[in-house]
């Protein structure tokens, strides 16, 4: 028998093992009570969730430093009011910035200066800062020794600003220009008046153990999106680690490459009213070192903002097969061809 009529005749005794079903994917859960009141009790289901699903998490060589988990929830007035150590306006009236910061003290000071600076600049007011609390021994070596200093920074809404919607543009904007500065060692996990998202290089149970905020009683939420990652496409890091600012995404988008040359194309032509001149402001909108997730999430964003509900940028962006598909209404084909000028899926 030829050698390669040897190896087809043993394929079939191998075993049940088949190469075809071996997937990974990150795990992500969804929390929600509608109608009701927020309550810790939807951040906890949250967290217990996320708990469920450290197993489609990942670590590296060093066993307890995860590829990262993290959590979204509405923003906590109560807690908050207590915890700013500043007097702060009502819900919708002032945004939070979760801020990963260099871990130098000259350096954080310089992020800290550019962050009020753009802040000022944008028109809106620096209400103050606030340490977050974190227990260093709960995340693994590797994570700790790239952990970055978390703050929070508490944005007032200038007069100017007629609503909330506006609002979130403004905070969006002054995101946009302070990561475009590329210093080292700053992002900024989310930035708005309406939600806020805690998360590390950890693994899904180190995730309430690192924050004590996410264990406290106060810190309230009709809503939780939880995320344990899985990396693929890039290395772990802390900003990387999921949820990003509108989603959580289990997955890897193998048209990446296209998607973000498509996108670039683009900017030039980028147009809103909401925006005005600030459109020019926020580009580019994507770089190499962020993942496919962080690209998919920063476009949805964009929509978003630009007047779209997330109902119908997800549609855009994530459109479900329809070609040749007569059961479909002719008017949700008809959605799905328009829009297919204007984005690729």
């Amino acid at each position: 028998m030829e050698p390669e009529e040897t190896l087809n005749a043993v394929k079939p005794s191998a075993g049940l093992y088949d190469p075809q079903f071996e997937h990974d994917a990150c795990g992500v859960a969804f929390v929600a009570r509608l109608g009701r009141p927020a309550s810790h009790e939807v951040v906890a289901r949250g967290l217990l969730a996320l708990d469920r699903l450290e197993h489609r998490g990942a670590e590296g060589a060093d066993a307890d430093t995860g590829d990262g988990a993290g959590i979204l929830i509405q923003l906590p007035h109560e807690f908050f009011a207590e915890e700013a150590g500043a007097e702060l306006p009502e819900p919708g009236r002032y945004g939070v910035a979760m801020c990963f910061l260099p871990q130098g003290r000259a350096e954080r000071e310089h992020a800290i200066r550019l962050i009020e600076r753009n802040v000022e600049a944008e028109g809106q007011r620096v209400l103050g800062w606030r340490h977050v609390p974190v227990v260093k021994s709960e995340c693994g070596r590797v994570a700790g020794e790239a952990a970055p200093y978390i703050c929070q920074l508490f944005v007032g809404a200038s007069h100017d600003v007629p609503d909330q919607d506006a609002f979130e543009r403004r905070l969006y904007v002054i995101r946009q220009v302070v990561e475009h500065a590329g210093l080292d060692g700053l992002s900024i996990a989310s930035f708005s008046s309406r939600t806020v998202v805690y998360k590390g290089m950890l693994s899904a149970p180190q995730l309430p153990r690192y924050y004590p905020d996410l264990r406290d009683e106060r810190l309230t939420s009709a809503l939780a999106l939880v995320h344990s990652r899985f990396s693929t496409n890039t290395f772990p890091s802390w900003e990387l680690a999921h949820p990003y600012r509108m989603l959580a995404h289990n997955g890897e988008i193998n048209t990446l490459r296209g998607n973000r040359n498509w996108m670039r194309a683009r900017e030039t032509q980028l147009a809103s009213p909401l925006f005005g001149e600030d459109i020019k402001r926020i580009v580019p909108l994507l770089s190499d070192d962020i993942s496919d997730s962080a690209s998919l999430d920063r476009i949805l964003e964009l929509l978003v903002l630009g007047g779209r509900s997330p109902a119908h940028a997800i549609s855009m962006l994530i459109p479900e097969a329809h070609a040749g598909r007569p059961e479909l209404h002719q008017r949700v084909r008809d959605f799905y061809a328009y829009h297919s000028s204007l984005v690729e899926p």
